[in-house]
């Protein structure tokens, strides 16, 4: 598990920056605020009225001192009663990110305007009112944890309080407590929605808050999951083959989108991803699980079923060990077209020759999505929601410095063992699993493997549902994606 910690940054990926010093200078500590605002938004043809509240909530320790801030944007639907209405707790992953990918690009009642298909339309960039929320069906409150957005350590705290998978979880999970204990929700049916790494914390707070707090929640949606970190490790251990394996499917949907499949692979998607899965689990398995005691026979067969499902050379496959990582991939893919495909969505590329080798490469499909969400919430939160500080708005990595992975080792770096728990604590808890067929860094097939082991029991099986999508890790970003996820959400939610 050599790059597990790599790996564990694996949402909106930057390099993880040296370990914060004890004595590193934090930012004011700002005061605990509201601003409440009145709007309304038309959603399936329905004109819905809401409050938004933007606000600062203070994070207290045992000895209730204050050790941090949240900031939170929370939209409540006007005309209904609190303690029936559904609620849902949302943020994003990172770790290091704020919230604002699932607040502006799906669930909330704004969104930031991309073409149909996904790409960013030339600056300034707009903002719409959002025809596909789901404020129509629950009450959404989006948290920043602390160290991104305008949320900060101060007061006792230190970052150590926070920057760890379980610091994380304890403190995301006592601002829910206390958000839910404020605002009357105790009744609420709730609901927990995270992205990437916000899947991990999802299941975590599933966890700690049934067994810690006594919260049961109705789901947990999660987009674009990644709760096992061992299966995604290094694809280069030769001891290891649960990351080739995990990567492979999507990579036959990459080369199947840039069209570098032979042409009865490029005739149906789905018949060519059924293939692929076979391969992966089969034939593909057993020659990597065997080594150097598969024969030449068996090599040369796997070697050119690989190369036919993933587009690339057979003579490249082969130096490879049939261990294709995913800097090799998204850089020859498309080499002869001087082209590199994207992580977090692959329909992305970068008109750049070897551009993961160039000093300051940053993947194509976040370049893409970075600055129209910059510039649209910091305008947002300014001009509609007026809420305004002269604090940075750390979106992604500016706040949060290391991370602590200590006690999540302890769980063989696998969160999916702490969903089961509270799935068996709580088994009318349902989970809801949104996969993008051209995420590459949270493969699909990954996921589908890491729940095909959980051990579920039988009658808790059909309390997890899998929906697929046509477009990458921020599937929403393509606009009939959108409205897929949207129909999902919402017959989830009911």
């Amino acid at each position: 598990m050599r790059n597990i910690l790599l790996i564990a940054f694996l949402l909106l990926t930057t390099p993880l920056a040296l370990a914060e010093k004890d004595d590193a200078p934090v930012d004011p500590f700002p005061e605990e605020i509201q601003k409440v605002t009145e709007h309304k938004v038309s959603i399936a043809g329905k004109t819905i009225s809401y409050t938004a509240t933007a606000g600062i909530s203070f994070v207290y320790n045992d000895k209730h001192e204050k050790i941090g801030s949240v900031y939170y944007t929370a939209y409540v639907k006007n005309g209904e009663k609190a303690g029936k209405r559904p609620v849902t707790f949302a943020y994003n992953g990172g770790p290091g990110s704020a919230s604002v990918w699932l607040h502006m690009g799906t669930l909330g009642p704004k969104r930031v305007v991309f073409d149909d298909e996904g790409f960013p339309t030339p600056p300034p960039y707009k903002v719409v009112d959002n025809e596909f929320s789901i404020l129509d069906k629950t009450d959404l409150v989006f948290i920043d944890p602390v160290g991104t957005g305008y949320s900060r350590v101060g007061g006792k705290g230190s970052a150590e309080d926070f920057h760890g998978v379980w610091e994380d979880v304890k403190s995301v999970s006592e601002f829910i407590r206390l958000y839910t204990t404020r605002n009357g929700r105790w009744s609420s049916p709730k609901y927990l929605v995270g992205e990437s790494y916000g899947t991990l914390r999802s299941a975590g707070i599933a966890h700690h808050m049934s067994e810690k707090m006594g919260m049961y929640f109705n789901g947990v949606m999660l987009i674009s999951s990644v709760l096992n970190f061992a299966i995604e490790n290094d694809p280069d251990d030769p001891t290891q083959i649960m990351s080739p394996i995990s990567l492979l499917p999507a990579y036959t949907a990459t080369a199947w989108y840039h069209k570098k499949l032979s042409t009865p692979l490029q005739a149906d998607l789905q018949a060519t991803l059924k293939q692929a899965r076979e391969f992966a689990l089969g034939e593909y398995a057993s020659v990597l699980l065997q080594g150097d005691w598969a024969t030449q026979a068996q090599v040369d067969s796997a070697t050119k079923k690989l190369a036919a499902l993933t587009g690339l050379p057979e003579a490249l496959v082969r130096e490879q060990n049939m261990r294709i990582n995913l800097k090799e991939f998204v850089h020859n893919l498309l080499r002869d077209e001087g082209k590199t495909v994207g992580r977090l969505d692959s329909r992305f590329v970068t008109e750049e020759l070897d551009a993961m080798n160039q000093p300051g490469y940053r993947d194509p499909s976040y370049m893409a999505i970075h600055g129209p969400y910059t510039a649209a919430v910091m305008d947002y939160l300014h001009s509609d929601l007026k809420f305004t500080s002269d604090l940075p708005y750390h979106i992604l990595g500016g706040g949060v410095k290391s991370w602590n992975y200590e006690d999540f080792a302890e769980d063989m770096f696998d969160m999916s063992r702490k969903l089961r728990h509270a799935m068996l604590r709580n088994p009318d808890m349902r989970v809801f699993v949104a996969n993008g067929y051209y995420d590459l860094a949270t493969p699909f097939f990954a996921t589908e493997f890491n729940f095909s082991h959980m051990g579920l029991p039988a009658a808790l099986k059909n309390n997890v549902t899998m929906a697929y999508y046509e477009s990458g890790h921020m599937m929403y970003i393509r606009k009939h994606d959108l409205k897929k996820l949207k129909a999902d959400l919402a017959n989830f939610i009911q």
